[in-house]
């Protein structure tokens, strides 16, 4: 109880004093980063967006027509987003903003792609997401749930672990004790009669071996399991033929810090040809390099192992998330669970693609009104895709027709 009250008493300091908490960074970045990201920006390359400010939650939509997205509802298999969307309903269902047109979709039989047309437009309304500069477009970065070899045990083909949560790791939820703090939290860990910033990557990783007893799994390839933390989920495949799925459990607090940025900075990589297949062709010729590098990005994952059988990983939303129809978001701009319609284009092409999705995670370097990640699926094919998507979109939210915005203070 004491220690308790300590961190509530705390608690106002470490607001303005964030370094305290993140000691190595100049930047102060205390939100939380959710379940299926770490994020980084997929390709694991791309520059840190500034963080927006002083913007009311959502208040970055404004009112739009119809008419600004008929033809890209017209082309789209509306049948394949219905159940993505019913998903979105299981979260939402039983709040009030969305417990009428939950209620309604799931009284939907086997609905035809019109009558999901007319559903949308008849109980939904249609808001476009800005910029905070009031530019209409924004970054679409892609995400994948990769697949890598381990073992349940240490051997020497594997020795990279991964950790489940350490029992050490203290966790502050500070919209609980100030409402405006929303989404964000602070990690640390008790020394003494003090609440000090959690081991860094770098600390984790030396041979004191702060966190040995957490290993969850051990795995073959450092830059494999470091990519995994980065999409916050993924598939240990072991050599009996069994599979398990891991998800995003927490993290130790520092922000993350993009490994491709230091490459470049150093002079390993030239900017222009940075992406996640090339720092793994890089790793795998610097493998002295490699942990140094590593290094850079303080912000370690820690992981679970999820239940059997789920169709895919969990999105902050809470339920599974589905290839190429669910998306990440900034939460602060776009309610979670809620449809929305995208209109960008392939990755590496200027093909197409328009669809609706359904935001259903998040990510720490998911900020802003318009910045989407885009999930691909499982595997190596979509992991390509993930790794060089870094493209130009516009972003239209769907919400109930009777969706109240919060009041501005």
């Amino acid at each position: 109880m004491k220690i308790k009250y300590y961190f509530l008493l705390i608690i106002s300091i470490l607001i303005s004093s964030c370094d305290l908490m993140q000691s190595q960074e100049a930047d102060c970045d205390c939100e939380e980063i959710q379940v299926t990201k770490q994020e980084s920006e997929k390709c694991e390359a791309y520059p840190e967006e500034e963080k927006e400010k002083d913007i009311a939650q959502y208040g970055l939509l404004k009112k739009s027509k119809w008419d600004e997205v008929n033809n890209i509802i017209n082309d789209d298999h509306l049948s394949l987003v219905w159940p993505v969307w019913l998903r979105s309903c299981d979260a939402l269902r039983n709040k009030d903003a969305w417990k009428e047109v939950c209620q309604l979709s799931n009284n939907l039989t086997s609905p035809t792609d019109h009558d999901i047309k007319t559903f949308f437009y008849q109980n939904f309304n249609l808001y476009k997401a800005l910029q905070k500069n009031g530019k209409d477009e924004g970054l679409v970065t892609g995400y994948y749930q990769p697949l890598l070899k381990g073992s349940k045990k240490r051997s020497r083909k594997y020795q990279v672990p991964l950790y489940g949560p350490p029992s050490d790791l203290i966790t502050v939820d500070l919209s609980e004790v100030y409402p405006d703090l929303k989404y964000k939290r602070l990690r640390g860990r008790v020394e003494g009669n003090k609440l000090i910033p959690y081991h860094t990557r770098e600390e984790i990783t030396e041979d004191k071996y702060p966190l040995k007893g957490n290993e969850l799994f051990w795995v073959k390839d450092a830059v494999e399991a470091f990519f995994l933390e980065i999409q916050g989920s993924g598939v240990i495949a072991f050599e009996d033929g069994t599979r398990t799925q891991v998800g995003y459990a927490d993290q130790n607090g520092h922000p993350y810090r993009s490994m491709g940025r230091e490459l470049i900075h150093k002079g390993e990589l030239s900017r222009h040809k940075v992406s996640m297949q090339s720092i793994k062709a890089w790793a795998k010729k610097n493998k002295k390099k490699l942990q140094r590098f590593m290094n850079a990005n303080p912000s370690v994952v820690f992981f679970r192992e999820l239940p059997p059988g789920l169709p895919g990983p969990i999105g902050a939303l809470g339920v599974p998330i589905t290839a190429e129809r669910s998306v990440a978001v900034d939460r602060k701009f776009v309610p979670l669970g809620a449809p929305i319609i995208l209109s960008t284009t392939q990755p590496n092409s200027k093909k197409t693609l328009k669809q609706i999705m359904v935001a259903q995670d998040t990510g720490g370097a998911i900020g802003g009104g318009v910045r989407i990640d885009y999930y691909w699926g499982q595997g190596n094919a979509p992991g390509r895709k993930a790794g060089s998507m870094k493209q130009q979109g516009k972003v239209w939210v769907m919400l109930p027709k009777d969706f109240k915005f919060p009041k501005e203070k």
